[in-house]
């Protein structure tokens, strides 16, 4: 048999082969695959704690597992007559050592596995230094770069792009380990590759693939050397090209799809590059985790680049969607405003459709009505939410389900039997759901109602209450898991693990008269506990009590003391609990047999779970939704061409303050697309901005938007260049950062584009700052994008003069009196107001409140004085310029009204009167421009 040999340096700690017993000294972390013959394997590395239900993470110490079951040391073979009887052994390697993969056969795989996969740095190159090892009994220890990760990372992508003319193509394929369903893409990029990175920062993958011609030494593609740069923690694997196959991949589409999802083949059909790349993804997923999926198992689904609006990382950080910028570990961010969801799956989807809005205005109103019907039906808002919470993490248990290991250890059995408890516990929370949602009216809502009416979830469950006891449930506690595990199948199925529990049974009590015996023979009051890791053990706590000698008896060892608490064990406990662990291991080994026939029988009912899981997550988060909406003023958001809210406040900030923010109107239309906004320092423009594009999110997102009234145009991509900070990692200081940020919008913004900009230009000195302002500007306003631009370059607001569609707005703020101090101190309203800001200097006016000396402020205001004087011009509109204004307003709100109106002829006809009112207001009347006549 065939066996991929992999060799991993730790870049902190010299490697030991084990073959030698030699220690060498790193050059840089590498792998190293080659084809060797054994019969060897590995231990299956399964995600999936079998202790740990889906949907929780196991704690640290005793609760770690639910299962303190002895698994057999590295490199040893399990004893004869031990679990599973005499089954083929399997090696398990210290971490940087060499590890053996068995390469056993599969009916949903062949057996060739790549020959050459190694990292993009096995040849030594020591410029990185961050990769990680790989280690038996933990998986991957790398975590992802991505700033905007804000969960463990579990996903492995596979990329591809085209050679020769076909470069700028690119495939991708993902697969999360907790989630059977792999996610296919394949779209034309540009040469800075934003899409591709953009993609990869949504996913934060724990793994990358890429081909080994991708990576040549000296010949590295843009696109490999670009990812690299922006994923220094993740792992990199390459394999060989061959093993981009896009035959191969279409294959596994065919043999492991589910026939539900199956319409995925005549989409994907002529995709080559993303065939090649699920190719290559699938063999090397088999390969790390040494097990496959059952065929027909896996939800396979396409996403083409234009279903959803593209937010860079830069600006998912920026706008504190997902991790606060100040601490990474409070909630004040997008994604904690509005996540009050009761599943792991329903936050997992919140967290892709935040980072990820849709730009289909059909589903979003789809989404808006069933949170409009959950707010004013409260039965079936309580009602919903009472039954979903009852669920456990449904895509990590399919995930769980659905692979077959190579190897039948103590971990895949009592993580089958666990998981299969966890089905029944979900199958049985189907009727429940359908009696909370039975008289929902809104079509997204049925159409979900509909799809519980399955018939599969009741062949499902009586399939396995056929097997399994009606009683067995999932319960929180390792040992009520693991008694629940040890009676899930019923009696007279197995007459041998009948026998094997009243052993099991008879030893619990045994254990339990035992303690009770030493604590009547010591007079100690004495109790049974249990935990994973020890098994059952001694605990006492000494309220009130004096030990004789302030010592435990000779009899107890391992001896812990927390507080007043004591816990330990005895030398017959130690052996009890041997014993226990031997019965616990044929049990097991038993229930598991029945299990996988019970398994084998229902796997083709199995794929109206992902329904099911699709359904629960939906709905978890449209109910999060509907909370966020209960704790505060929110109004649903309309999709017109303008960018119209009317006292829209902050999110954020509402759920950071004691009081509510100040709201302030925004107005931005096709006529009017680019807003400059000045103010003083302080004054809320950083705010404003970020206000703007979080409320945008929510509404493409189907959630309701802190406004008194939204209208929203569907913007296809979002762009912000909002922060300050320099960046040591890639050498660029604060202006060099600024120059790429705004050279990556330059070049892929588009007419339906969001952009806020804020102080560009601030990182150099005035002149140059303007002069780049201005010319960005000119380019900006080329395009029909949404633009917010502020900025302190006062010169630059004088560009409405040229342009009919820039508007120029400003944040008030006012002037007060400091008697104590005999000074003027400003006041700040952070209301916005039409036109630029008529304070002067306020910068001198922030420096003089702070702790300057009063001669330093004294000097700068003289020498700002000069300078104004000097190279300042008074820049001021002439009577025709007014009057195109006047005229180009008037003009877009009457294409505004043609297209957007629903309003009655009576007040139609009123708007127009009020209209032309507000022409004759705006149009100069001081000084007639010769030639011309007014109109009416």
């Amino acid at each position: 048999m065939l066996r991929p040999e992999i060799s991993s340096a730790s870049p902190s700690a010299p490697a030991v082969s084990p073959s030698s017993g030699e220690t060498r000294s790193p050059q840089g972390p590498r792998y190293n695959f080659r084809l060797q013959e054994t019969p060897q394997s590995r231990p299956s590395g399964q995600v999936a704690s079998a202790s740990t239900p889906p949907g929780t993470s196991g704690a640290a110490g005793d609760r770690s597992s639910s299962s303190s079951l002895p698994c057999p040391a590295p490199g040893s073979r399990p004893a004869q007559g031990s679990y599973f009887g005499n089954k083929r052994a399997y090696a398990e390697n210290t971490v940087a050592s060499n590890f053996t993969f068995g390469a056993s056969s599969s009916s949903a795989r062949d057996t060739n596995y790549p020959q050459t996969l190694k990292t993009p740095l096995s040849t030594g190159n020591p410029q990185r230094s961050s990769y990680k090892s790989w280690t038996p009994q933990m998986g991957y220890s790398a975590s992802s770069s991505s700033a905007i990760s804000a969960h463990c990372p579990s996903v492995i992508v596979a990329v591809v792009e085209g050679r020769g003319l076909a470069r700028g193509e690119i495939g991708m394929a993902s697969i999360d380990l907790k989630n059977p369903q792999i996610i296919l893409s394949q779209f034309a990029d540009n040469t800075t590759y934003a899409k591709v990175i953009t993609k990869l920062k949504i996913l934060s993958p724990l793994e990358i693939i890429m081909s080994n011609t991708a990576c040549a030494v000296g010949n590295s593609t843009k696109l490999f050397t670009l990812i690299t740069e922006n994923f220094k923690n993740v792992n990199f694997t390459t394999i060989q090209r061959k093993y981009f196959n896009e035959t191969k991949g279409l294959e596994y589409i065919e043999q492991l799809c589910i026939a539900e999802f199956s319409t995925v083949l005549m989409e994907v059909q002529s995709k080559y590059y993303c065939l090649a790349a699920v190719a290559a993804l699938l063999k090397y997923v088999e390969f790390i985790q040494n097990s496959v999926y059952a065929p027909k198992s896996l939800k396979i689904c396409f996403q083409g680049s234009e279903q959803t609006a593209m937010i860079d990382s830069s600006s998912a950080q920026n706008l504190e969607l997902l991790i606060n910028n100040q601490d990474c570990r409070n909630n004040h961010t997008l994604f904690g405003v509005l996540n009050y969801t009761k599943t792991p799956g329903g936050s997992r989807r919140l967290r892709s459709n935040i980072l990820e809005p849709l730009v289909d205005v059909e589903t979003i109103n789809m989404r808006l009505d069933c949170v409009q019907e959950l707010l004013q039906d409260e039965e079936l808002f309580f009602g919903l939410q009472s039954v979903i919470s009852r669920f456990l993490d449904t895509e990590q248990l399919l995930s769980v389900l659905v692979q077959i290991p190579k190897q039948d250890t103590v971990n895949a059995a009592e993580s089958k039997i666990t998981n299969l408890i966890y089905l029944k516990h979900t199958l049985e929370l189907v009727d429940p759901l359908k009696i909370a949602m039975k008289n929902c009216n809104t079509p997204l809502l049925r159409a979900y109602y509909g799809s519980l009416e399955d018939k599969r979830f009741g062949i499902i469950l009586e399939k396995i209450k056929t097997v399994i006891n009606d009683d067995a449930r999932y319960m929180k506690g390792c040992l009520n898991m693991r008694t629940q595990k040890c009676y899930a199948v019923r009696s007279n199925i197995n007459e041998f693990l009948d026998i094997a529990r009243r052993t099991y049974t008879e030893i619990v009590d045994d254990i339990a008269g035992m303690i009770s015996q030493l604590g009547e023979k010591y007079s100690l009051p004495l109790r049974t506990s249990f935990s994973s890791a020890r098994g059952f053990f001694i605990q006492m706590t000494t309220d009130c009590l004096a030990l004789p000698n302030d010592q435990l008896p000779s009899e107890f060892i391992k001896i812990s003391k927390v507080k007043n608490s004591y816990s330990f064990t005895s030398a017959d406990l130690i052996k009890m609990n041997e014993r226990c662990q031997e019965s616990l291991r044929e049990i097991y080994h038993m229930t598991y047999m029945i299990v996988c026939k019970l398994l084998s029988e229902i796997y083709e009912h199995i794929h109206c779970l992902y329904k099911l899981s699709d359904t629960v997550s939906m709905l978890d988060m449209l109910l999060s939704f509907a909370h966020a909406c209960t704790l505060s003023d929110y109004v649903r958001p309309e999709f017109t061409d303008t960018l119209a809210i009317k006292q829209g406040w902050h999110p954020i900030l509402e759920k950071i303050s004691a009081e509510k923010p100040i709201a302030n109107n925004t107005y931005i239309t096709e006529g009017s697309n680019f807003l400059i906004i000045t103010g003083p320092n302080m004054s809320g423009k950083s705010t404003y901005l970020k206000q703007i594009a979080l409320c945008q999110i929510m509404a493409q997102i189907g959630s309701y938007v802190p406004a008194e009234y939204s209208s929203f145009r569907i913007a296809k991509q979002i762009f912000t260049r909002l922060s300050t900070d320099d960046d040591i990692e890639t050498n660029s200081s604060t202006f060099m950062k600024e120059m790429k940020e705004i050279a990556y919008i330059l070049h892929n913004a588009n007419d339906k584009s969001l952009i806020l900009i804020d102080e560009l230009g601030r990182g150099t000195n005035t002149e140059e700052g303007i002069g780049i302002c201005y010319a960005v500007c000119e380019y900006l306003l080329s395009l029909k994008a949404f633009t917010l631009f502020a900025t302190h370059f006062l010169e630059l607001c004088h560009i409405d003069a040229l342009y009919l569609n820039v508007e120029n707005m400003h944040f008030e703020v006012q002037h007060v009196k400091n008697t104590s101090r005999n000074k003027e101190a400003i006041l700040y309203t952070y209301k916005l107001s039409k036109g630029l800001t008529e304070e002067k200097n306020y910068g001198l006016k922030a420096a003089e409140v702070s702790s300057l000396p009063p001669s330093i402020v004294l000097d700068a205001k003289e020498i700002t004085t000069q300078i104004t004087r000097q190279i300042l011009q008074n820049q001021r509109s002439t009577p025709e310029m007014e009057r195109q204004r006047a005229v180009y307003h008037l003009a877009t709100r009457l294409v505004q009204t043609a297209r957007n109106s629903q309003l009655d002829p009576d007040s139609l006809r009123i708007y127009l009167s009020n209209l032309k009112k507000k022409y004759k207001e705006d149009f100069p009347k001081t000084e007639q421009v010769p030639g011309k006549t007014e109109e009416s």
